[in-house]
């Protein structure tokens, strides 16, 4: 798992001013709205006896613990402790990790990770999300499977024919045509010819009268850290999928998906588009449940690579720059104690960073986010 980037956490839609847990890298996290609308991103483990915020209360811009009462402000730090009397000074330890925030294509995101704002990476660009021409969809689903199991999966072309049969891909035609990735710091894409099957449904409807074509042209395309992009061009108009792979715990993710196209706009057609997002991730899902090893190999020569696994070859060449950069959630972000949950991930927020005189004043300790090359 990678830190030091930009999440989206959660539908915009679903934020509001009901504190909301949520959990990435192994962390828990609160998301609620200021009565001014900003959406507000902490940990959720409050400093004082480990109560969960989540479960807690909003008053004004603060959120109130359940188990004691301690306030926190949006930034993190703690404003009130009801057991203290008036005249005694609020700890400088009392203080939560804030991390920034931005709301983009409907999702909250969180910057999860250290690094001051001009040495984060971008947030991936999704210029279709501001096109009238096309309607989106929300669908998410849960997998026990590791993130980079089920990234991997959407980014894969070659195996649509094998796992998808005949409603995604043509068995009888599985070939690969060579094909250009292209590449920068933070994504690769690549357009790649596929041989359709027949369309179904009211997609087939609207085929009928129309010339199959041999191959259609699929953009597949990964966003780091956890995104990735399917374009594909169908005779009767375009689809895009966006997968927002969560990495909820090593061997669990959440796939939150975008879906768009630019046919059958109407609502009507909304459930169908849903259903096919879902038909297409159950047919992956015992695929990539059933994977071994669990999680993605740290050596690239540990699995064999092909011509047509050129995009997952960039992306583990990436990962293990990043990797020796220091930005992989591992042993050194975890805090341990002697409870039923022993265990809970730190990731270190931008204030241990910003301000020098809060060095030391965390009670959940967290190694630095590495450097950036």
């Amino acid at each position: 798992m990678l830190k030091n980037f930009w999440y989206a956490l959660e539908f915009a839609d679903q934020v509001g001013r009901t504190p909301k847990k949520v959990t990435c890298l192994g962390q828990d996290f609160v998301l609620y709205r200021t009565t001014a609308g900003t959406a507000v991103c902490l940990s959720d483990l409050c400093v004082h006896r480990g109560g969960a915020l989540s479960m807690g209360t909003l008053t004004g811009d603060c959120i109130a613990c359940p188990y004691h009462g301690w306030q926190y402000d949006a930034e993190g730090a703690c404003v009130r402790i009801p057991a203290n009397s008036a005249d005694r000074a609020i700890p400088k330890k009392a203080r939560v990790d804030a991390y920034p925030t931005q709301e983009r294509y409907g999702m909250v995101w969180a910057f999860l990770g250290d690094l001051p704002e001009h040495q984060r990476p971008p947030i991936p660009d999704i210029p279709v999300h501001d096109d009238p021409a096309f309607r989106m969809v929300q669908f998410e689903m849960e997998v026990e499977a590791n993130y980079e199991r089920t990234f991997e999966n959407v980014v894969d072309a070659s195996h649509t024919p094998f796992v998808h049969g005949t409603r995604f891909g043509n068995p009888d035609k599985p070939e690969i045509p060579n094909f250009t990735v292209r590449k920068d710091d933070w994504s690769a894409e690549a357009d790649i010819q596929l041989s359709p099957p027949p369309p179904s449904g009211l997609w087939g409807l609207l085929s009928r009268n129309k010339p199959r074509p041999e191959f259609v042209t699929v953009t597949n395309g990964w966003y780091l850290p956890n995104v990735v992009k399917l374009h594909i061009r169908l005779p009767i108009g375009d689809l895009l999928l966006y997968d927002f792979n969560i990495p909820l715990s090593q061997d669990r993710t959440l796939i939150k998906i975008l879906g768009y196209r630019n046919f059958f706009t109407g609502r009507w057609a909304d459930a169908d588009a849903r259903r096919r997002i879902k038909d297409i991730l159950l047919q992956d899902k015992p695929i990539v449940e059933s994977q071994h090893p669990e999680l993605l190999p740290f050596d690239l020569s540990d699995e064999l690579h092909v011509r047509s696994d050129a995009l997952q070859v960039a992306y583990r060449r990436r990962r293990s720059q990043l990797i020796k950069d220091g930005w992989w959630v591992g042993g050194d972000d975890i805090i341990t104690g002697d409870g039923p949950r022993r265990t809970a991930t730190v990731i270190a927020s931008p204030a241990r960073r910003d301000n020098p005189e809060l060095e030391q004043a965390w009670v959940h300790k967290a190694r630095n986010g590495g450097t950036p090359r």
